[in-house]
């Protein structure tokens, strides 16, 4: 597969990045980025839809767990949505993940969450608007799975300016294996509770009844009830207005579930 790159120089970049953005059908790009937060070379994988000349319409969709954009046949469920017009001009990237367990989390709480939180918002949000050719997206939505729903939602909160929606997907609320385990323990449940703020976001939440997050070993407990009571804190507080909340129950917390509710999702986040 081919890597493409806009080089620095202005001028240059923009033409390139116009003509890869204007290719006729879904097209995907594997690419890096350095991350001083992180440390390490970041692995992107960016699928996005034709775009003409005019990209004030151009939205972006930011997945945790890049690496599995081919398990959940992300390009193809785009490609299908995009013919049946169901899509508006969207860039959809994928970050790979590093350690998860310890960038994936509350900024400020947990392992290195706040060095991957500043690497989505000082080095990535730059990087796909100068490779998309814009000074800002008409819309943002960042989504997860297991503990990268956890992450999403989390980043999302703390930058509402820029992010308008969050997708969680079998989300880790509550990751201690501990019998019983109080839904309203986790540590995101906790930063909702006792926040003040009342950012406009609009949240989409899956959760399945059977089995732990289909990641890499979450520990994930509880995932429904877990999900059911953040989505009660939301509304109970009035974060949100009616509808700005879409809480889907499924069966098994995996990736063909995850992949038979994606395109739901992407009408959800970027329809037209």
């Amino acid at each position: 597969m081919k890597i493409f790159f806009c080089p620095d120089t202005p001028a240059f970049a923009m033409a390139l990045c116009c003509l890869l953005f204007s290719c006729k059908g879904i097209k995907q790009q594997e690419d890096q980025l350095y991350s001083r937060h992180l440390q390490r070379q970041v692995k992107l994988s960016i699928i996005h839809t034709p775009v003409s000349g005019d990209k004030s319409a151009l939205q972006l969709i930011v997945f945790n767990d890049g690496q599995e954009f081919e398990r959940l046949h992300i390009k193809d469920i785009v490609d299908s949505l995009y013919k049946k017009k169901s899509l508006a001009p969207v860039v959809i990237v994928g970050v790979h993940a590093g350690d998860r367990l310890t960038e994936y989390g509350v900024a400020g709480e947990t392992g290195r969450a706040d060095h991957y939180d500043s690497f989505f918002n000082n080095e990535l949000y730059p990087f796909v608007k100068k490779k998309a050719g814009v000074r800002k997206f008409s819309a943002v939505t960042v989504a997860g799975f297991g503990a990268g729903g956890i992450s999403a939602l989390d980043i999302a909160w703390n930058h509402a300016d820029k992010i308008g929606k969050a997708g969680v997907f079998s989300g880790a609320f509550c990751t201690t294996p501990t019998a019983g385990q109080d839904s309203t323990a986790g540590l995101m449940y906790q930063k909702l509770k006792s926040s003040r703020k009342r950012p406009p976001t609009k949240f989409w939440l899956y959760a399945g009844m059977n089995g732990n997050a289909g990641t890499s070993n979450d520990n994930a407990t509880n995932i429904t009830a877990c999900t059911a009571a953040l989505a009660q804190l939301l509304d109970s507080k009035k974060f949100t207005a009616d509808g700005d909340i879409v809480f889907v129950k499924g069966q098994t917390n995996s990736a063909d579930a995850w992949r038979a509710v994606l395109p739901d999702f992407l009408i959800w986040a970027a329809g037209q």
